[in-house]
């Protein structure tokens, strides 16, 4: 049902993991800008990059963790 009511408006339904690759890989140089800046900005508590990928990747955004661990 819910599709059919999307279709109605032109648009689909995407998984998260999907839809943040798919933005990661329109500038991936800014997506990676911007994931650094998050992690430098994360202070309660302090994490490093590879530990808030580690977060992405225990809520199901394994596609979106692995392609900004390759980007790094």
């Amino acid at each position: 049902m819910t599709e059919w009511l999307l279709c109605n408006y032109g648009i689909k339904a995407k998984l998260a993991d999907d839809f943040l690759t798919d933005i990661i890989d329109l500038n991936p140089d800014a997506a990676v800008e911007a994931f650094k800046e998050m992690v430098m900005n994360k202070k309660n508590p302090d994490l490093d990059e590879y530990a808030v990928l580690n977060i992405l990747r225990k809520n199901s955004l394994n596609d979106t963790a692995n392609y900004l661990h390759a980007l790094l």
